[in-house]
Order: C-alpha cells, then structure tokens, then sequence
C-alpha cells in the first residue's frame, strides 16, 4: 500500500509539474509572438541588419546558418553513421573498443563551449582558416557527431539478428547485408538521431562566439573562408540592445527561427514515418 502510494504521488507530481511547463512555455511563445507581430515580414526576411528596428533584417543570418548546415549535415551524417557501423557490425568487443564506446557516449555531454574552444584551437589557429564558415562547420560537426553516432548505434542494434542471418544464409556478404537489410531497417533510427542533431546545431551560439562568428555582418559571404553570423547570434544581439524596438526585431527572429526549426523536423519526421512503413 505504501509502495501504491508513493507511485501515486510521484505521478501527481510529475504530472502537475508538466501542466506548469507546459503553460509556462504557451504563455511564452505567446509573448514572443505578440511581439513579433508587425515585424515579421518579407522586408524583415529579406534586409541586412541596420542600426535602425523599422529597416533591420535577418538575411545575412539565415544565409550564415545556410552555409553552416550545407556543410555540418553531410559531413555529421556521414561520419557519424560510418562510425556507427564499425562500431556495431566490425569492432570487435575488446578494452580498445570500450573504451572509445565510453569516450563517444561521453562526448555527447560535454558543454559546447568546450567544442568551440577545440574549434578555435585547430581550425582556426592551427588549420589557420580564421574565422570563417568553414571553422564554424567543422565546429559544429564535432558537436554534434557524438549525437547521431549514439543515436545510429542504437538504431543498429535494434535490427533483429535473424534478418542478418537471413541475408547470409541467402548468399550474401557483410557489406551487401548491411546496405540492403542493416541501414533500411535502421533508417527511421538514424533520421531521428540526424534530426536531433542539425536542430541542436541551428540553434547553438556558444560554440560558434568562440570560433569568431561576428555579430553585425553588412555583406553577404560568398566563400567558405568568409566571416559569417547566424541567426541565434543575431537574435541574441538585437535582445541586448537598450532600445526596446529592438525586442521586437529579436521576437520576429525567434519566430523565424522556431518556424524553421518545426519545419525541417517536420519534413524528416514525415520522411522517417514514410521510409518506416516501407520497411
């Protein structure tokens, strides 16, 4: 009875603290919005950032986000699922192996300043690639691989050994039964992992402040090597301004960036769930 009990009061508790958060973040997104009204527009979308709110714009921010993801989603994707595969289908079980599981696990929690720091210290200094889009992927990549290739793992592992075995009593090799029964299998898997990752990567600011990203830019980039900014640093410096119509201008950037934010999970999500039942 006593156990009954305290499952029913963890439960309480539990669910009354959803409901708060829950409200709390509606009421949130509500203010944002309400600020946002009036601002968000194609003027917005389509100007450079100004000293003045009525003519300041998020252009150079979404096309430094832009260049930032062509390059961190290919590259995070690919690594991290190769990585993913040696680990699970080639590494053998030894102290080697466990050791670098262990590190990669461990990776995933490591604070994002300290990846910008490492970006700074190898491709900005010593690759000597400034501070550039190109530091700001690769930086990027390094935060969020430890994500996917976790991630791909376990979507791996969830493949049922009788499939692998399957495909080997038909004739096939290895390889040809990772590609044709391993990765289709685990592919809704790996879309989520790849999912969490970019979206943590559009977001982050910490890592890329670190690298050199700028926070006023009055020009497009027009090469990998180019200074950039992204739109979470140019929201984060319109909120820092005194003058107030500045909040809007950020408000009108949070939304633009939740929007993107919704639609690219969306579209995966609709990808994953349409890859899924095929399979």
């Amino acid at each position: 009875m006593a156990r009954k009990r305290k499952n029913s009061l963890f439960h309480g508790i539990f669910f009354a603290s959803t409901i708060v958060g829950v409200v709390f973040l509606v009421l949130l997104i509500g203010q944002v919005v309400m600020k946002a009204i009036g601002w968000l527009d194609w003027q917005f979308i389509t100007s450079m950032p100004s000293r003045r709110p009525d003519a300041s714009g998020i252009l150079v921010g979404i096309v430094g986000t832009f260049y930032l993801m062509l390059i961190t989603a290919p590259l995070t994707f690919i690594i991290g699922v190769a990585t993913a595969l040696y680990m699970e289908e080639y590494a053998k079980d030894t102290k080697l192996s466990r050791i670098i599981q262990t590190n990669i696990s461990n990776l995933a929690g490591v604070p994002s300043i300290v990846y910008g720091i490492l970006g700074l210290t190898i491709f900005v200094r010593i690759l000597e690639f400034g501070n550039s889009i190109l530091a700001g992927a690769l930086t990027m990549t390094l935060l969020v691989l430890p994500i996917i290739i976790v991630a791909s793992q376990e979507a791996i592992k969830a493949v049922p050994m009788a499939q692998r075995h399957a495909s080997f009593a038909l004739g096939a090799n290895r390889w040809q039964t990772i590609v044709r029964v391993v990765l289709p299998s685990a592919f809704p898997g790996i879309m989520t992992g790849a999912i969490l990752s970019l979206s943590r990567a559009i977001g982050e600011t910490a890592p890329l402040i670190v690298v050199g990203a700028v926070a006023y830019i009055a020009f497009l980039p027009e090469s990998l090597l180019d200074q950039f900014t992204v739109m979470p640093i140019q929201i984060y410096t319109w909120s820092s301004l005194p003058q107030e119509e500045f909040q809007n201008v950020a408000a009108a950037g949070i939304v633009l960036l939740l929007v993107m934010l919704l639609s690219m999970n969306a579209i995966a999500i609709y990808l994953r769930n349409k890859y899924q039942k095929r399979h």
